[in-house]
């Protein structure tokens, strides 16, 4: 739940912020939260799969390749940051 309340109050902020930006900064930003939210989703689904297997050595991989994703999702993120930036 904390989650939801979270991405809802996000994409209300950003879209506020994308008022002032290009349409070009904005599509930037847009298709890389769209990725990184889908990148997210994934490791969560990971994460669930982790949690419901009694192997520890395929918990372990699971957990690991979510980990993975989620500093996947923190990477597009930032490159799309930068290149908003170098956008203005």
């Amino acid at each position: 739940m904390k989650k939801i309340v979270l991405i809802a109050a996000a994409a209300g902020l950003m879209s506020v912020a994308a008022c002032s930006k290009s349409p070009e900064a904005a599509a930037v930003e847009n298709n890389a939260e769209m990725l990184a939210d889908n990148l997210e989703a994934q490791a969560d689904s990971l994460e669930d799969m982790a949690d419901n297997t009694s192997n520890a050595a395929a918990s372990d991989v699971l957990e690991n390749a979510s980990d993975n994703l989620e500093d996947a999702a923190s990477n597009v993120r930032d490159a799309a940051d930068e290149k908003i930036d170098n956008m203005k």
